[in-house]
């Protein structure tokens, strides 16, 4: 596994630095005890993982004592999180699997929840959820509210029709095109900052980005014609194509310049910086995930194995700049 690989979904503006930092709450789901038991034996792809106790006597006493975070997440975000059925309320996904995993090392629960993405930090802050996990950029704006465990990285893909009619090679030739776009994304911010410069040095006209609440509306952009590609993180932009209509609707560019997506980045798992003791307990509860097998498994099970890295930094993104 490397350090390199392809970006992630979250937008600097989406911050939401007003309001009072508050401690995330705890949902009750029984005794310590009683969660380290449930917690063995737990399978996930393929792998039996036990309680690494070492992980699990860092969690903060309250934290122990619920034996459950909640979890806040967007979905769908495929490979990262999605239903597992048309109508069903059950996720699944590299970052649901990868969650629950942790969980297992730490013998308590980790208790998935939706919400929507630009609502995600206002919603830690006001002590709604104790984590989030959902494909969110590792930005240092973002540090000014949250800690960050890494757990990926990845950067930006570009999703067009099959067979690629309008020729795109690089993200210059979607200047002067109508792309879409989740709302609330690193890849908005992506466009906006760097790319409708570039296109201009270039002498090409500005790139008409279109904003949709999610990357299903997105895609549906294309398929309608209404624009000629769509960004999103290269993982799920490779996932869609695979997966959509047998792999006969869409295709991703491949960019020899950006093998792995433009821009990339780490992807972490968020908590309040008020509460740092949880997120070095998830930090050691992934390592123990990447030391023993179990992460690289999860992310082979979703065909994404070139997001994994090596080792589950804090702020890695700081570390870096």
């Amino acid at each position: 596994m490397t350090q390199s690989a392809t970006l992630t979904r979250t937008t600097f503006a989406a911050l939401g630095l007003t309001g009072a930092l508050l401690l995330a709450g705890c949902s009750s789901a029984g005794t310590a005890s009683e969660a380290d038991s449930s917690a063995e034996g737990v399978e996930i792809a393929g792998v039996e993982i036990a309680v690494d106790q070492a992980a699990a006597d860092l969690l903060p006493a309250e934290i122990a004592e619920a034996g459950a975070v909640k979890v806040a997440t967007d979905a769908p975000y495929a490979p990262f999180e999605m239903f597992k059925e048309e109508g069903s309320d059950e996720l699944t996904g590299v970052d649901v699997d990868l969650g629950h995993a942790i969980g297992a090392k730490l013998g308590i629960d980790f208790a998935f929840e939706q919400q929507a993405f630009d609502g995600i930090i206002p919603a830690l802050q006001a002590g709604n959820f104790d984590v989030t996990i959902t494909a969110m950029t590792s930005s240092v704006e973002r540090m000014e509210v949250l800690t960050f465990v890494d757990y990926s990285a990845s950067g930006t893909g570009i999703l067009t029709t099959a067979g690629n009619p309008e020729g795109i090679e690089g993200y210059l030739d979607l200047c002067g095109k109508n792309v879409a776009v989740q709302g609330a994304t690193s890849q908005v911010d992506l466009v906006n900052d760097v790319w409708q410069g570039e296109c201009e040095a270039e002498g090409l006209d500005p790139i008409a980005l279109s904003e949709f609440p999610s990357d299903a509306d997105a895609q549906l952009a294309i398929t309608s014609g209404k624009a000629v590609a769509s960004l999103l993180t290269k993982p799920s932009a490779g996932y869609v194509a695979k997966t959509t209509n047998d792999g006969g609707t869409f295709e991703v560019v491949e960019d020899p310049e950006a093998p792995n997506g433009y821009d990339a980045t780490l992807n972490g798992i968020g908590v309040l910086k008020e509460n740092q003791e949880l997120a070095e307990a998830i930090q050691a509860a992934l390592q123990s995930l990447i030391d023993d097998g179990t992460y690289e498994a999860i992310l082979d099970q979703y065909g994404v194995t070139g997001i994994g890295i090596d080792e589950a930094t804090i702020n890695g993104a700081a570390d870096a700049k």
